[in-house]
């Protein structure tokens, strides 16, 4: 008899110790609803805010199984700290800083396209600058890290200048900008003969008669999303780009309303036109079926991005060259219904 219950007492042991075995080796894994999904966005940075307000006022993050809380913050550099520090689980950015953020932490992957922006280069209109070249000795101020200084730099060696020795580049940050551009009839802000800068900034300038272009050209911008937050919820990444296809249908079918959402809460004053050139490069809100809304990259993305990395490696902005496509996996995307 002893030797009956001394044997069943070893076997519940035993399934004990395995079923502690198995769990400590098995991801948890959320089932049901993701609860509050930190998304880091752009508070002043026009389209993806329209996105990102969209998510807020509707039921589409809970229509796709999600709930969320929203982080704002001023520029991507804020943004990449609240990444680096774990306060966000996925954020909305450039693509500059997305390879900054990957050449510092490998734990982060792009899930998906977020839009396409503009940046600029721009003089006073009564500037006697009329094409790059004349940037020969002159002072071009620019916010140093984003992808306008990236823009800029090319421009001018395409314009067979040096940017280090024929241009006096200058760092200064986008919101700085406003303080000096405001005379239409200005030849120079200060002693500033020429600025580059993203939208929705220039759009604003542009309206405003406060600018004229000597370059403009698109860059990406990109969804990324936390690998650890992704193996703890394996299907947060396919409803989340789910939502954001929704957020795009929305917004191109309610421009005003997704547009008086981003200005109050950005807490700008900006027209309807300024926003509506912001968003004319970005060509999901043109379509007219949303089964042609496109979050995936092609060619020309990735050869952009890859720009992206390669120029904040060689400006010593950080210690490691970042493939990008080794980065982005679409494998959640795929899997969007």
């Amino acid at each position: 008899m002893k030797k009956v219950l001394i044997g069943g007492v070893v076997a519940v042991v035993l399934v004990l110790v395995a079923l502690w075995i198995y769990n400590s080796n098995t991801k948890t894994v959320s089932s049901g609803p993701v609860d509050g999904i930190r998304i880091g966005w752009q508070t002043p940075w026009a389209t993806q805010g329209q996105l990102t307000q969209v998510l807020k006022h509707t039921d589409i993050l809970k229509n796709n199984n999600l709930t969320a809380e929203f982080k704002g913050f001023d520029s991507g550099a804020p943004l990449n700290e609240a990444a680096l520090g774990n306060s966000v689980d996925v954020i909305f950015t450039a693509d500059q800083p997305a390879a900054t953020l990957l050449a510092k932490n490998p734990d982060w992957v792009i899930i998906g396209r977020l839009m396409y922006n503009r940046v600029s280069l721009y003089v006073p209109p009564k500037s006697p600058i009329q094409n790059v070249s004349d940037l020969k000795g002159k002072k071009v101020a620019m916010p140093f890290g984003a992808a306008a200084q990236r823009m800029a730099l090319k421009v001018e060696k395409d314009a067979g200048l040096d940017p280090a020795k024929d241009v006096q580049n200058v760092n200064l940050g986008i919101y700085e900008q406003a303080a000096l551009v405001k005379d239409a009839s200005a030849t120079k802000w200060g002693d500033v003969d020429a600025m580059a800068g993203f939208d929705p900034t220039p759009a604003i300038f542009q309206e405003k008669g406060l600018i004229r272009y000597l370059h403009t050209e698109n860059v990406i911008s990109v969804i990324v999303m936390s690998k650890k937050y992704i193996a703890a919820h394996l299907e947060a990444p396919i409803n989340f780009l789910a939502s954001m296809r929704d957020s795009y249908d929305y917004y191109r079918n309610n421009v005003d309303q997704a547009d008086d959402w981003f200005v109050q809460d950005a807490k700008m004053d900006i027209s309807h036109t300024a926003l509506a050139t912001s968003a004319a490069v970005e060509p999901n809100l043109t379509i007219k079926n949303k089964a042609d809304i496109r979050l995936s990259f092609n060619d020309d993305d990735y050869r952009i991005m890859q720009e992206a990395a390669d120029f904040i490696f060689n400006q010593k902005l950080v210690t490691k060259q970042v493939n990008m496509k080794d980065f982005v996996d679409l494998s959640y995307l795929n899997k969007v219904k």
